[in-house]
């Protein structure tokens, strides 16, 4: 017999508006863990929305999502540090 856990009004709210992000995204690539616990799609706009399946302490399951940003891309300028000689 399979159990059914129930998740909080809070989770579905915070899972709603993750998933909310992807509206009007390309999907550029989906992947899974091997042990189907964590799911990762990532969007044309660099970020990734990731899916995945927690337990807490006494080994319950729990739905988590996160809308993972790309990095920022840096500039190649380097600091230029000039010293003066005239001690």
């Amino acid at each position: 017999m399979t159990s059914i856990t129930v998740t909080s009004i809070h989770d579905l709210r915070r899972i709603t508006e993750a998933v909310d992000q992807l509206r009007g995204r390309s999907v550029d690539d989906v992947s899974i863990r091997s042990d189907c616990r964590q799911l990762r799609i990532k969007l044309d706009d660099g970020r990734s929305l990731l899916i995945s399946v927690l337990t807490d302490k006494d080994g319950v399951p729990r739905l988590d999502v996160d809308v993972l940003h790309a990095p920022e891309k840096r500039s190649r300028a380097q600091l230029e540090v000039h010293f003066e000689t005239g001690m």
